[in-house]
């Protein structure tokens, strides 16, 4: 076989794939028979445009079937945009089910800001319940409460865009059973009327601005805490205590201070004294030499230091030494 004629069957073959690929007669006849009108010449400018031909006639198809009117320059422009036809038309659909009013521009809408939009139609159809974590409270008599509820929402689709998410119900409901309990005035009407947290916490309308409308709020389990009052008391009569210990050990600390100044103005004291007795041995001696006094007077002097002395001795008690002698010895 000659080489050209290898060549020539090499390119026809290729042709034939690339016209296949290019043009999908397959897609264009099944579209045809399922009642949706499109040319080979669209399917084949979808290639051009990289838009998948399969996305776009299979989902027109499952909308016809459903009894919507969509074009097909509408799911291109929303799969160009970043869009997932898919959910949008099963959203569609779902919705119009549901005798729910959801069109198609709200639809992309809803996708495009990143939100499932069949996730939200299905959650409008069919509540779904969130479980709040554990939420504690204290009453006001100083007994702790852990509350736990179930919150059954349902998607709002008109303030699904821009509505806050499941994250702002949680918080909102958190603290509005907190308001609650916190405004008991004692633990036991919590517990014995659970149903009064719900009533009080569904009028506060904590589904405003949100993506969901709390259908309602119940209180699936209460337990007892700690008795918070009687701790708190407890840390202020200790705080209590340890302040007024500080306090007296400044008081003992000054009282010993004291005790040690007079100790040691006493001692000054009788040093002075014992230099005051020091000079009189001089200021006799003195006398003597100046003649202010004489011998006679000196053992004049003796002999009533001696009577005092003995006087002192007989009127006290055995041990205790007389004030001179103890001066002395001092």
């Amino acid at each position: 076989m000659p080489v050209a004629t290898v060549i020539l069957c090499v390119l026809i073959f290729i042709a034939l794939l690339l016209l296949i690929y290019l043009v999908p007669v397959g897609l264009w006849f099944q579209a045809i028979v399922s009642g949706v009108r499109t040319s080979l010449i669209q399917l084949m400018f979808m290639r051009f445009r990289k838009v998948p031909p399969s996305i776009i006639v299979n989902n027109m198809i499952n909308a016809t079937k459903a009894g919507l009117k969509l074009s097909q320059n509408q799911l291109e422009a929303h799969y160009l945009a970043g869009g997932n036809v898919n959910s949008v038309v099963q959203a569609l659909i779902s919705a119009s089910k549901a005798n729910m009013n959801l069109d198609f521009d709200t639809a992309t809408a809803i996708d495009l800001a990143g939100r499932d939009v069949l996730k939200a139609v299905q959650t409008s159809v069919n509540p779904k319940v969130i479980d709040t974590p554990p939420v504690t409270a204290v009453a006001k008599d100083g007994i702790q409460l852990i509350a736990k509820a179930r919150v059954t929402v349902r998607t709002n689709i008109k303030q699904l865009v821009g509505g806050a998410g499941e994250e702002t119900i949680l918080a909102r409901v958190g603290e509005g059973i907190v308001t609650s309990i916190g405004s008991a005035i004692s633990h036991k009407q919590v517990l014995e009327n659970p149903d009064s947290i719900s009533k009080l916490v569904l009028t506060k309308g904590l589904d405003s601005g949100t993506a969901f409308e709390i259908l309602s709020i119940d209180i699936a389990d209460i337990d007892v805490g700690k008795n918070i009052g009687a701790q708190l008391q407890m840390d202020q009569a200790n705080a209590d205590k340890n302040i007024a210990q500080a306090k007296a050990e400044e008081r003992r600390a000054m009282a010993v201070a004291s005790e040690q100044e007079m100790k040691a103005k006493a001692q000054e004291a009788r040093a002075k004294v014992i230099e005051a007795e020091a000079e009189v041995p001089r200021a006799m001696a003195e006398a003597f030499r100046t003649g202010n006094l004489g011998i006679m007077d000196y053992y004049r002097m003796k002999n009533i230091q001696a009577d005092t002395e003995m006087r002192e001795s007989i009127s006290k008690p055995a041990g205790v030494k007389p004030i001179a002698k103890a001066n002395e010895t001092k």
